[in-house]
């Protein structure tokens, strides 16, 4: 007991340590703000933040604006947001260095002087990637991620670090160590996660382009959530070397490394920077894929797939309306749009996503919280990760005709032997040329989808682990997806969400209902998917719909 207490106090510490940190950066970001006002009075940072970022880029690259100017402008609005959410956790003091080389050595990179906001979890060099751990404190990363470098070597200057879930199996934004991240728009609201301090940040406005990731929507649910644009590429079109990861090895669910910002034009321009000479010398693993500038410049009329449900989440009223009236913009527009039928998503759920992030029966997933004082908001997946085989048999049996969905969940959670893994990934790969081949047969460009909407409560996204549906398909089946916010929930939406059952009318049917609630005027998005290795046709479709 006194060793067991004796621990606890010395990770109780290193919280305490870290929190001091967090802190001293605030405080260091507010000297900073207030020094460069008080020897610049007469710059007019209100007319900056304004700027989109292709426009603010061409001044900093034209010398028409000094990029000191924009980075503590920044600077002062991102210590604002981060004031009001709690999506900060690091200053990166070393920013204001790179801001005064850059100076010296004048416009270079197609990001000159844009600051930049990272994810926890990507790599920056004297920093920590903690994911929410404790035992992750105090370890800073050897070198920068290989996306940070070329951020560095494209002109950007990378300058806070932001908040995430612990272990980012999740799509809230709660750890142990810096507490909750709340969304910019409504305090009471999730911003989404596990890239949840970038969503609340860039939808604060407090940054302008933001570095995340996505196993599972962890960059969409953010966007979606805080009403800005978003783009989860291909998982191998961006490095992810120096990325944390929160299951490790598993290869049925592709992660990948994207941007987030406030209009579609913005995530064109962070690509283009990334997709090049650099990023792939650096990475030899990524495709050297330069950005095609004639496809995503096209305007020829697309052929567009959608559907409004895919029969597992039953859509909010918001989410279904937001995909009618995009669909019906887009027509008016020339566009051909095609009934795309999904079928079996819930197998493709427990079978291919639990099971496939799971497959080890949670055994590398449960290793990461050991020695932590507290799993947040990991509930259930912890509790059934932790339980035995014949435990998880048992309870799936029992639950199986009064909970389907908990029983099915169980069921996924089970270790398999390696001859079922091979099997899984070969059924995994199955499915995608089946999907692929329903596409070609429909003769498809690009395909419209629900995004869960409107932001959950905060806590809510904890208890409601399948609502993840909409989203981690795309990760299953490896093909890019953006989201676009397209409308705002309606006193309408609200009062025709008193009539939500949802398709199962379970626990969890009723749990979203309630979380779905309280929503008038919060953004809800669309999602936009293209083909494998796709991105610019996938954001040029999202510029149609931003335009529309």
């Amino acid at each position: 007991l006194l060793l067991r207490w004796r621990r606890r106090r010395g990770l109780w510490g290193k919280v305490a340590e870290a929190q001091q940190r967090q802190e001293l950066s605030l405080v260091r970001m507010e000297a900073a703000a207030r020094r460069f006002r008080e020897q610049n009075p007469s710059v007019d940072v209100v007319s900056i933040l304004c700027l989109p970022l292709p426009e603010l880029s061409k001044k900093l690259r034209d010398g028409s604006l000094p990029p000191d100017h924009v980075f503590y402008a920044y600077v002062g609005k991102a210590l604002q947001i981060a004031t009001e959410t709690n999506c900060i956790t690091e200053y990166l003091q070393e920013s204001e260095t790179q801001l005064r080389k850059a100076k010296l050595t004048g416009m270079q990179g197609l990001l000159y002087g844009v600051p930049v906001s990272i994810k926890d979890s990507i790599d920056c060099q004297g920093h920590d990637s903690t994911m929410g751990f404790i035992k992750y404190l105090n370890k800073p990363a050897a070198e920068d991620s290989v996306v940070v470098q070329v951020l560095r070597r494209q002109g950007a200057i990378p300058f806070v670090k932001t908040n995430v879930p612990q272990s980012l199996i999740s799509y809230d934004c709660k750890n142990l160590i810096f507490g909750q991240t709340r969304n910019p728009l409504l305090y009471t609201k999730t911003p989404g996660g596990s890239s949840g301090g970038e969503g609340a940040l860039v939808g604060g406005g407090g940054s302008i382009l933001g570095i995340g990731t996505d196993v599972g929507g962890s960059l969409r649910f953010p966007a979606a959530f805080c009403g800005v644009c978003a783009l989860k590429p291909t998982g191998n079109r961006l490095s992810k070397r120096g990325v944390m990861a929160g299951v490790v090895g598993q290869k049925a669910v592709a992660a990948a490394v994207g941007p987030m910002a406030k209009d579609v034009e913005s995530l064109a321009l962070c690509l283009r920077a990334l997709l090049c000479e650099d990023m792939f010398s650096l990475d030899s693993t990524v495709p050297p894929l330069p950005f095609n500038e004639e496809v995503y410049s096209s305007t020829q009329p697309l052929r567009i797939g959608y559907y409004e449900t895919d029969f597992f989440t039953m859509p909010s009223p918001a989410m279904r309306r937001a995909v009618r009236e995009t669909k019906q913009l887009l027509e008016e527009a020339g566009h051909t749009l095609v009934p795309f039928e999904l079928t079996n998503v819930d197998y493709v759920i427990f079978n291919f996503c639990v099971r496939g992030m799971f497959a080890d029966g949670g055994t590398s997933f449960v290793k990461r919280f050991n020695g932590e004082m507290e799993k947040v908001g990991m509930g259930m997946f912890f509790w059934l990760a932790k339980s035995p085989h014949w435990l998880k048999t048992l309870l799936s049996w029992i639950a199986k005709p009064f909970v389907p969905r908990f029983s099915s969940i169980i069921g996924s959670m089970r270790a398999n032997t390696v001859d079922e893994v091979w099997s899984l990934h070969h059924e995994i790969e199955d499915f995608c040329h089946q999907f692929i081949a329903q596409w070609k047969k429909l003769n498809l460009d690009v395909m419209l989808c629900p995004m869960l909407g409107p932001a959950l409560g905060i806590g809510y996204p904890g208890k409601l682990s399948v609502a993840v549906s909409y989203t981690m398909l795309y990760n299953t089946l490896d093909f890019p997806a953006g989201v676009v916010p397209v409308t705002m929930v309606t006193d309408e939406d609200e009062e025709e969400l008193k009539g939500y059952k949802g398709y199962y009318r379970d626990w969890w049917d009723r749990t979203l209902a309630k979380a779905f609630h309280g929503s008038v005027g919060m953004p809800v998005a669309v999602q936009c998917v293209a083909l494998p290795w796709q991105e610019e046709l996938c954001l040029r479709f999202m510029k149609e719909v931003e335009t529309l």
